[in-house]
C-alpha cells in the first residue's frame, strides 16, 4: 500500500516535471540560438579582420549581425502563434 501511493507520487512528479520541460524548450532554444548567433558571426567577423587586416570592422560587423539575426530568432520564438 505504501509502496503504491510512494509509486503514484513519483510519477505525478515526473509528468509535472515532463511539462515543465516542454513549456521551457522554446525560451531555452531561443536564448541558446541568440548567444550562438552572436558568437558564430563574431568569430566569422574576426576571421575575416585577420584575414584581411580590417580590424575591428569584420568583428563589430559580425557582432552586429550576429545580435540582428539572434534577435530575429528570439521574436519568432516569443511571438509564435499559438
Amino acid at each position: 500500500m505504501k509502496e503504491d501511493r510512494r509509486n503514484r507520487s513519483l510519477a505525478r512528479s515526473m509528468r509535472m516535471f515532463q511539462r515543465s520541460l516542454e513549456r521551457a524548450g522554446p525560451a531555452a532554444a531561443a536564448s541558446y540560438s541568440l548567444i550562438g548567433a552572436i558568437l558564430l558571426f563574431g568569430a566569422i567577423g574576426y576571421g575575416i579582420d585577420r584575414w584581411r587586416g580590417s580590424a575591428p570592422w569584420g568583428l563589430a560587423g559580425g557582432l552586429a549581425l550576429g545580435l540582428v539575426i539572434g534577435f530575429y530568432q528570439l521574436a519568432k520564438a516569443v511571438w509564435k502563434p499559438r
